[in-house]
Parts: C-alpha cells; structure tokens; sequence
C-alpha cells in the first residue's frame, strides 16, 4: 500500500514516470538517452530505474506523516457522508472539538481527499409550496402518497404541526358551519407560538360578530364582491382617460 495519501498530486505523476523509463529501457535505450528524452537528470533516471515498482519511491519529504489533522479525519469523514460539504464549517466543528490548528489543513484535506467521493443521495425533501397544498387540502382528497409525506413532515416539526392543526379546525368551521366556535379556536391561536397564527386571531377578534355570521350562515356577499372587484378593475384600467359615464356605459354594456 502507496505511503502517500490518497489522491496525492504526486502519486499519478510519479507512476506514469516509473512506467515511461522502464519501457525506454526494455526498448533498448541507454540511461543517458532517457534522460535527455524526459528532460530529467540522469541521477533521477537511475533512482527511477532501481526501482521496481514505483511504491518504492514514494519516500522522503513527500510521505505520509502524522498529523494534527489525523486524529479527527473520522469526523470529517463521517460528516462528509451525511451531507455536509463546507470545509469551513467542518474545520469550525473540529475546533470545537479541540483541533488546535488552521482552517488551511482542513480545506486541503477536503480538497484531496473527500471532494470526489461519492455521497449518499437521500430523497428530496418537499417544496414549501407542496407542504401548503397538502395542509390546505382535505384530508379525504389528499392521495396516499402526499398523506405519508405530509405526515413525516409534520412528525418532524411540531410547530408546523400545530398549524396544520389550527388550519384545519378553521376549515372545518367554514365548510360545516360551525361559528360558535370561532371564540376557542382564536383563544387557542392566540396560545401558540406562531406568530402569523396569532396575528390572523387577533384581526378576526376587530369584527368577531360579523366573522362569525359569515362561519354560521349559509348566505355570503361573495357575488356582490366579486361585483365591486370587477369595477375597481375597470376602473383601474380607465384611470386618467375617462370618466364616470363611460364607466357606467362599459359596466351596462358588459352585462
């Protein structure tokens, strides 16, 4: 086993060279001439035919020696395959640990070592758009798939947990009618730690007894919005080029 480090700049280097003067030899050619063809110094040729197998070079001030670094190589190793790919947190976690030395030694070990080595692929986690769909969903029309998933979601982070629970206790006052229970679920937004949950509370509280009518009766003004909406964008559209009898004539002819 090579003395030298795994990915050495010097390891491939010195085997093609190993390699090349030992094939101009067994071709024949003389000491002197390999080293006039490689450029390289007739004491080098020697060395480099004296040896056998190119390991037996790999001595000297290039060799493997121990290292501050060495002692916490299984944790840079172990955190590399789990994900973590910054050579500055890595050296910031070995610090912590009790590595006494540069951030240099860290990067150059990442660098020659871990950088090509292969990672684990885990799954993707899901988008936050994807998440919000399926809190926002019925559970009854939500497929298997997106159930399993949104419920590994939740298990793994019980704020969001709390909110889809508030989401659908507010879902289902909508859909069944339930108004009167408006008041403990606000009271009950209002005790978590969410802050935009319990801002949502206290803007229902401002006009709670019309939040409530509108979660216990089956009538809306929603076709009367929609209305006043469709004039705010004409309107919008007009603006600077006419006046109120052109409006008025655009919403008459619409109809």
């Amino acid at each position: 086993m090579s003395p030298w480090p795994t990915g050495h700049r010097f390891t491939e280097r010195t085997r093609a060279k190993h390699a090349t003067v030992h094939a101009l030899l067994a071709a024949g050619h003389s000491k002197r001439s390999i080293a006039r063809q490689l450029g390289m110094g007739l004491n080098t040729v020697l060395r480099f035919s004296r040896a056998t197998e190119p390991e037996q070079l790999f001595t000297g001030q290039w060799q493997s020696r121990p290292t501050k670094l060495d002692a916490y190589k299984p944790h840079l190793d172990q955190r590399w395959q789990e994900g973590c790919t910054n050579a500055w947190k890595l050296w910031e976690e070995i610090k912590e640990l009790g590595y006494p030395d540069d951030y240099g030694n860290v990067r150059a070990y990442v660098s020659r070592n871990l950088r090509g080595r292969p990672q684990p692929v885990g799954p993707r986690p899901p988008s936050a758009r994807a998440v919000t769909r399926w809190i926002l969903t019925h559970p009854d029309a939500l497929p298997e798939g997106d159930q399993l998933q949104l419920k590994a979601v939740l298990a793994g982070c019980s704020s969001l947990e709390s909110l889809a629970s508030h989401v659908r206790a507010f879902a289902d006052m909508l859909t069944q009618l339930r108004g009167e229970q408006l008041p403990e679920w606000i009271a009950s937004a209002a005790a978590t730690d969410l802050p935009s949950l319990q801002r949502f509370a206290r803007h229902l509280e401002r006009d709670l007894d019309a939040v409530t009518a509108g979660l216990s009766h089956p009538w809306n003004s929603g076709v009367v919005e929609g209305h006043v909406n469709r004039i705010k964008m004409l309107k919008r559209q007009m603006f600077g080029r006419a006046g109120f009898e052109l409006l008025r004539k655009r919403v008459l002819l619409a109809k």
